[in-house]
């Protein structure tokens, strides 16, 4: 199945904080994004977010993240916020709550092809018992 997606990326930058450094934690997650910097913030925009599900698959939060999708899912798309921090590590925790002193990175996915279900079943598929299912097989 061939997927389309846009996905823009805002990270705030603090007066406390190096740019190239919050490039590096976007980066870590979403490697193939492409920024313009603005005051006091990046922007940036991918059109594929394979790094991050592989992350979502090593750290075992296939489920956590279907949830967040979920939240702030509509026809057209979905978003969801991490935490900057984490993201200098490679680590993928998504912002709930009160935001971070340094900012969350906010990210918003349109879904061009094929819809909004099919695209976070492959980004994230479905679990049982903690390991991920194809969709298609189940029933």
């Amino acid at each position: 199945m061939i997927y389309r997606i846009d996905a823009r990326i805002v990270a705030p930058v603090r007066d406390t904080e190096v740019t190239d450094r919050v490039e590096d934690a976007v980066r870590n997650l979403f490697p193939n994004v492409e920024f313009e910097h603005r005051p006091g913030e990046l922007v940036g925009e991918t059109h594929s977010l394979e790094r991050f599900s592989e992350r979502l698959h090593e750290q075992e939060i296939l489920e956590t993240a279907r949830t967040e999708f979920f939240k702030r899912a509509d026809d057209e798309g979905f978003s969801f916020a991490l935490k900057k921090q984490a993201a200098f590590k490679g680590v993928i925790n998504f912002a709930v709550g009160n935001p971070d002193e340094l900012g969350d990175i906010h990210v918003h996915v349109t879904v061009n092809e094929p819809d909004v279900e099919s695209y976070v079943d492959h980004v994230a598929p479905p679990t049982e018992e903690g390991r991920p299912v194809d969709p298609d097989e189940r029933e």
